[in-house]
């Protein structure tokens, strides 16, 4: 179980992302307040962890649901977090961040922590897919219950990113964020590859035991 939780800590660190949301975190919080930026910080993490656990718990039956076998959504979520991984290591993560950010600045203050910030910055759809994956190679209830601390654990890094948002932005500089973003895409490509490698693998495995 241990390097089911490693593996579940990795990726979706990589996909949430905390460090790389601080500065979307000051954008979106521009000209607010100490009091009035916790209190959307708050939001928007606890928003955020209630989607994922959503996911973690019924993602798997809403699949079924919806006639989609878990195999093809491995592949279709690899492949979707490889898309990330290649955003984050040329840079483009960062951009599309900001651009939904932008679009965002003159809505009401209250529902800034909820969108962009909560979804889809924080909880979008890279960390719900490697959610839905994970939980579903979970090996039981220990396992699973394991999954969800992890996602609070996360949840809470996240917080603590967006209290600490200026300092960790100034602590960085501009070149800590790109070499820690291009190291991290670098680890999300080869979690990506696993997955869509995994799913392949049992689809063809089933293909052969039917034939």
């Amino acid at each position: 179980m241990g390097d089911y939780l490693l593996n579940a800590l990795v990726t979706l660190f990589v996909t949430l992302d905390p460090i790389g949301l601080a500065p979307m975190f000051m954008v979106l919080t521009a000209g607010f307040g100490p009091i009035a930026r916790r209190q959307v910080a708050l939001r928007a993490s606890l928003t955020a962890g209630l989607v994922l656990i959503a996911f973690a718990l019924g993602g798997n039956a809403l699949l079924s649901f919806l006639g989609i076998s878990l195999d093809a959504f491995r592949i279709a979520g690899g492949l979707l977090l490889f898309v990330i991984a290649f955003e984050m290591v040329f840079e483009r993560r960062v951009d599309r961040k900001s651009a939904a950010a932008e679009k965002a600045s003159g809505e009401d203050l209250r529902n800034v922590a909820i969108f962009p910030l909560a979804i889809p910055l924080t909880s979008g759809p890279g960390a719900i897919s490697a959610t839905i994956l994970l939980a579903s190679h979970a090996s039981g209830v220990l396992a699973f219950a394991g999954l969800i601390l992890v996602i609070v654990v996360l949840i809470g890094v996240c917080l603590a990113v967006f209290l600490l948002s200026n300092r960790v932005e100034r602590a960085l500089g501009e070149t800590g964020r790109i070499v820690v973003s291009r190291l991290l895409g670098v680890i999300l490509a080869a979690l990506a590859v696993q997955f869509v490698a995994d799913g392949v693998l049992t689809l063809v495995a089933r293909a052969l035991k039917a034939g």
